[in-house]
């Protein structure tokens, strides 16, 4: 399969400084809701990097789950890979990639981890197979059939059949406290607009950068 020659044009529109609010947050929630109302697959879905104790880089999707000054959140089991690397690095990099509306928003900052309230409030808000899950998976282990997590899955479906699902131990969330935005808008002829927001104090510096 030839690959090379897979390309498109970059149509739907510039971004331009006099279109840049003063708080990024803001053009995010703007973005955001677009994203939404074009209903894109999962609007939310961002790519969550993490490097491990060789240097080594690992990327994943998960759900944006809140957002606001304070940062970006979400939610994972506290075993898995990804919070093991953040135990010991907690740089932590965000990327939206909303290819249909041709953009792209790049965050970077470090983590911290939510409250024990935070937490079981958002656990008990998901729906109970979700909870229920979040028992089950020993997140990034190594099994040998997806057998057993199924088996297990209906195991602890009987054992919570009634009454509430009590926060697993090894569940929590994380906060993403942001030091820097980029919004990517594509252009045409791959002239691409970029304009990353730094954070200066109490403000922001806005630099646009070269496609």
């Amino acid at each position: 399969m030839n690959i090379a020659d897979l390309r498109r044009e970059y149509t739907k529109g510039g971004l331009h400084r006099d279109d840049l609010p003063i708080d990024p947050l803001e053009l995010f929630e703007k973005w955001l809701r677009q994203a939404c109302d074009a209903k894109l697959m999962d609007p939310t879905a961002m790519s969550v990097a993490t490097v491990d104790e060789r240097g080594q880089p690992f990327q994943r999707l998960v759900l944006l789950k809140h957002y606001d000054q304070d940062g970006f959140v979400f939610y994972t089991n506290l075993g898995s890979r990804k919070a093991q690397h953040l135990a010991k690095n907690n740089k932590v990099s965000l990327l939206f990639p909303w290819h249909v509306l041709e953009r792209q928003v790049h965050i970077t900052g470090e983590v911290e981890p939510l409250s024990p309230l935070e937490v079981v409030r958002y656990f008990h808000s998901r729906p109970k197979d979700s909870q229920i899950a979040a028992w089950v998976s020993q997140q990034s282990s190594r099994i040998s059939a997806r057998s057993m997590l199924e088996a297990k899955f209906m195991e602890m479906k009987l054992k919570f059949a009634n009454g509430e699902i009590p926060l697993p131990s090894f569940w929590g969330g994380y906060r993403v406290r942001f030091d820097s935005i980029e919004f990517w808008q594509g252009g045409a002829h791959r002239l691409h607009d970029r304009f990353l927001f730094t954070r200066m104090g109490d403000g922001w510096q806005i630099d646009r950068l070269a496609p």
